[in-house]
């Protein structure tokens, strides 16, 4: 076992059952986020979306230089499945507008949840992946976007800490989707 093992490996669950160390969030970059959320309530049975208008925040760095890339972000649940929608406000370079120029609006990572994303990185880095991006989130900590792998993963991996805050938000917009009527399709975001 390499030093995945202690950061990664399935070990607890988060409080909406999604295993520390495995796939908590599918994430898409989207055209227009209120259509994304539409589709994803009407064709998907996800919902309600939790919406944060604008993410534009200090310490961002997008391979290797700082970045201002000012994005809109969206969070609901199909199950236990957290779904992210994410659209960039600006032209500045990100991680998620290289994709929409490589490939277009659609998938773009799956997010892991990680007690701690240092401790995390050297083992994928060790397997090919490299660095394309880092910024700290509110919810404590910072996110890493990460690229390749030696089999060439179809999308970004995002390392997501999970803090307790992180868990308790997550959480909360979880136990809003549980039997869920409907109403209120689109929130402040926690």
């Amino acid at each position: 076992m390499d030093q995945l093992t202690s950061a990664v490996t399935p070990a607890a669950t988060l409080g909406y059952g999604q295993p520390i160390g495995g796939i908590c969030q599918t994430a898409f970059v989207v055209r227009d986020i209120n259509a994304a959320i539409d589709h994803f309530i009407r064709d998907c049975g996800a919902g309600p979306f939790f919406l944060l208008p604008h993410f534009l925040t200090e310490g961002q760095v997008y391979r290797g230089t700082p970045s201002t890339a000012d994005v809109a972000i969206a969070m609901g649940f199909a199950g236990h499945m957290q779904i992210e929608l994410i659209q960039p406000l600006d032209d500045n370079p990100s991680v998620y507008r290289e994709t929409i120029e490589a490939r277009g609006h659609g998938f773009h990572h799956v997010g892991i949840a990680c007690r701690d994303v240092d401790a995390a990185l050297p083992g994928y880095l060790q397997r090919g992946y490299t660095m394309a991006f880092r910024a700290p989130v509110p919810t404590g900590g910072a996110v890493a976007y990460l690229e390749g792998g030696h089999d060439g993963a179809p999308g970004f991996v995002e390392l997501i800490p999970a803090t307790p805050d992180m868990d308790r938000h997550f959480t909360a917009m979880w136990q809003a989707s549980r039997g869920w009527d409907g109403s209120d399709p689109v929130r402040p975001f926690l």
